[in-house]
């Protein structure tokens, strides 16, 4: 843990990525009796939306909520810590996590460890930057409409989202906005998520929904033979936004790699999903939530929220929020369940649908910034950059992204695959596969420990 401080206070000048050092609290729980589990005294950080930590300031990267303080612990960080995990800082996140990037008006922007002028990813794109330059060697993060799997990719880190309801979202909340999100990690092995996942999934009291039951610890799964999988492979995107050659090339080089491991690929195209329509509804569900989250602090905290309080981007989706009707929000939840149905029926023919995570290799700092005149253009900027990952929130299945290329510029370009509804167990065993077969943990970008 000594360690581990040493290093937070050597990078993060430069990185920007934890914005609430707990290096007091983290050093005396480290000198002390910690639970015997398979983390025990492993430093760890939390992403500062949804993991709330008792006494610490919790603030979802908002400047109207900057001075909370929570009051209990969420249920996955109890488990965290059962795990032995030692907490040794909150990292930087987007205003309510809305954006793919993590450049807060309220704390500043994080650096990618790759390339200081290029974004770490987001939301959870302190943590990334935290693992990457190698803070700690994993860190918590969620995952809403890629918010896990967007900064693994552009961080070169291992990032799976799992299937919805897999880890706990209490006691604060039942479910995110029409089952979105997802708790996990970030990590530089395959090995650690899966340990992770073991000791931290699995239903608290009174949720609403539980994941299926996993067979057997993931971390069985590090290592076991995957077997001859069919893998469909997709470089378009449904919303037809334009995708960069690299990002092309990255998927396809993953694709020969699956066949030289022995699997059967094949490309595809899922022609009957309407992407304007699924954009449509998905906005709709998103901005929902964000007005949720101004209506919720503004109760908690006993404030009249004002834009003046908000980023621009942030008071636009709430009032964009309110010129739909709660049957317009029904209605696009009903419509996204039905394109999960549709998506679950083409699963029926192969075991994992590969894609790019991204339409481009990581983008400059800056380029969400939002014209005076333009509020909403950070949202349609992020759309045309990230196409494929919110089609696994939609439908609750789990998704990864896997760090096996570098773009000509040398910056990290993940791999997208997308699992069955409940079959973490295959991403892992696939995952350990490549792993092996294409080691990435030896890649350390310039600023690192």
């Amino acid at each position: 843990m000594e360690a581990a401080v040493r290093r937070i206070e050597r990078l993060n000048p430069t990185l920007n990525a934890v914005v609430t050092p707990m290096f007091e609290d983290a050093l005396q729980r480290s000198a002390g009796t910690l639970p015997d589990g398979p983390f025990t005294g492993v430093p760890f950080v939390l992403k500062d939306i949804t993991a709330q930590y008792s006494g610490v300031r919790y603030t979802e990267g908002a400047s109207f909520v900057a001075d909370y303080v929570s009051s209990q612990d969420q249920e996955l960080v109890r488990r965290h810590k059962l795990a032995g995990l030692v907490v040794v800082g909150k990292t930087n996140v987007p205003e309510f996590g809305i954006l793919p990037t993590t450049e807060p008006r309220l704390f500043g922007a994080t650096r990618n460890p790759w390339s200081l002028d290029h974004t770490p990813g987001g939301s959870s794109g302190g943590t990334a930057a935290a693992v990457a330059s190698g803070m700690v060697p994993m860190g918590h993060g969620n995952d809403g409409g890629g918010s896990i799997r967007i900064p693994a990719s552009c961080c070169g880190l291992f990032g799976l989202k799992p299937t919805r309801a897999r880890n706990p979202l209490g006691p604060g909340l039942g479910e995110t906005p029409a089952g979105l999100g997802c708790e996990h990690a970030l990590t530089r092995s395959v090995r650690d998520s899966a340990a992770l996942l073991d000791a931290t999934e699995g239903p608290d009291t009174g949720d609403p929904y539980w994941a299926p039951p996993k067979t057997r610890p993931y971390a069985k799964e590090v290592g076991a033979d995957p077997g001859r999988l069919r893998i469909a492979l997709s470089t378009a995107a449904v919303t037809e936004v334009p995708v960069d050659p690299e990002c092309v090339r990255a998927a396809e080089a993953t694709a020969r790699l699956c066949e030289e491991l022995g699997h059967e690929v094949f490309e595809f195209s899922p022609g009957d999903l309407d992407g304007a329509l699924i954009s449509e509804a998905f906005i709709t569900v998103y901005a929902c939530s964000v007005a949720v989250a101004i209506a919720y602090w503004s109760r908690v905290l006993g404030k009249t929220p004002t834009a003046a309080d908000f980023e621009p981007l942030t008071w636009a989706m709430s009032e964009l929020a309110g010129g739909r009707t709660p049957a317009d929000y029904l209605l696009a939840v009903g419509y996204l369940q039905s394109v999960s149905r549709q998506i679950a029926r083409h699963f029926a023919g192969f075991d994992l649908l590969l894609t790019p995570v991204l339409t481009e290799p990581p983008l400059p700092l800056g380029t969400f910034d939002a014209p005076e005149d333009q509020p909403l253009y950070p949202l349609m900027r992020a759309g045309a950059w990230v196409p494929f990952t919110p089609l696994a929130n939609i439908t609750g299945q789990p998704a990864m992204s896997v760090p096996l290329n570098w773009s000509e510029d040398g910056l990290p370009i993940g791999s997208h695959f997308v699992g069955r509804f409940g079959d973490e167990a295959t991403l892992f065993r696939l995952a350990a596969q490549l792993e092996q077969a294409r080691p990435w943990a030896d890649r350390r970008p310039p600023v690192s420990a």
